[in-house]
């Protein structure tokens, strides 16, 4: 049987095998690439494997070539070389890319877009948009005047803090990792136009990234992912400053005011002048007044005499006939 079946697949079976060895440079091959593909995923890992194939197919071509004197064998070894040779090349221009940008750009990514699940390239992209570039401000000196500056970019505090004031009466602090104007950038349509309603002034040395408006919404417009990313990102960024404003605004009779209501701009503006009334119908505040008041409630069956219907003599649930406006004025803080 064994006899009959002396061939495998066509090719005669070997009689007898060599003692010898194929030599330092087979037996150096194998061990590079067994070293390589203990390697691990992602970049640096993809680096550590083609680091340990590319010279382990090197061996084995020189080993084809001087010893086995087969063209197939070294062959196919240098083409195995030269593929390494381009995976290598291929990963440390993206390494290199990577270092072109700043550090500041680079922890920038480590501490906000990296734990959002942002790829990198987006990142890129991202910082494309802002040239690249990190800019500074002084101590004391101003990013926004009040009515006085446009509302033409978007900027992300990379460092130190900013003071938001509004005709000299400070409102709240912005610290690291916080957009600067993201009211002001939410506050406008895209082809709008503005100026800043509060003033900030850096008390420290502070460093931030902007993107200018036109090139950032050109950019959302094409990346849909990327839209979704800073919607999310200043959304978040507006409601901590409201709720910022919440904590630091109370009401005359000590309670904290609702940034919920809509009243809440007669806190954040000026009182209007007597001359203006309060029928003009300019802001939110302003329609409220505006509206007609409410039809008086049903009399109330109670057992009072029926010419006692004073006030006191009502339920508290029946005294109040609106709810409670946010105070006029701006309280001190």
């Amino acid at each position: 049987m064994w006899q009959e079946n002396s061939s495998l697949f066509g090719h005669p079976q070997c009689q007898e095998w060599v003692n010898g060895t194929e030599g330092a440079l087979y037996q150096l091959g194998n061990t590079l690439l067994m070293l390589g593909y203990m390697g691990g995923s992602g970049v640096f890992g993809a680096l550590y494997i083609f680091s340990f194939l590319a010279p382990s197919f090197l061996c084995h071509a020189l080993w084809g070539w001087l010893t086995l004197c087969g063209v197939d064998v070294f062959a196919w070894n240098v083409l195995l070389v030269a593929l390494c040779g381009l995976q290598l090349a291929h990963l440390l221009l993206r390494l290199q890319q990577h270092a072109f940008l700043p550090g500041e750009l680079r922890g920038l990514y480590a501490a906000v877009f990296r734990p959002l699940g942002v790829p990198p390239d987006t990142f890129k992209q991202v910082a494309r948009a802002a040239d690249s570039r990190v800019h500074s401000l002084g101590v004391d000196e101003t990013y926004a005047l009040e009515g006085k500056t446009p509302i033409n970019q978007l900027s992300f505090l990379l460092s130190g803090r900013v003071r938001v004031s509004q005709e000299d009466q400070f409102l709240h602090y912005i610290f690291p990792y916080q957009f600067l104007d993201s009211p002001e950038w939410e506050s406008l349509k895209p082809m709008k136009e503005g100026t800043f309603q509060v003033t900030l002034t850096a008390e420290t040395e502070c460093r931030y990234v902007s993107w200018k408006r036109r090139k950032l919404q050109l950019l959302l417009s094409k990346e849909r992912y990327v839209a979704r990313l800073f919607s999310v990102m200043l959304g978040s960024d507006i409601a901590d400053k409201l709720s910022t404003l919440n904590e630091r605004l109370l009401a005359k009779a000590g309670q904290r005011v609702d940034i919920r209501l809509q009243s809440l701009c007669y806190v954040l503006s000026p009182t209007p002048s007597p001359r203006q009334g309060r029928g003009d119908g300019q802001g939110l505040g302003g329609a409220a007044d505006s509206d007609p008041a409410p039809p008086s409630p049903e009399p109330i069956h109670s057992d009072s005499p029926p010419g006692d219907s004073s006030p006191e003599t009502l339920p508290t649930r029946f005294k109040r006939r609106r709810a409670p406006l946010a105070p006029t004025d701006t309280p001190e803080l």
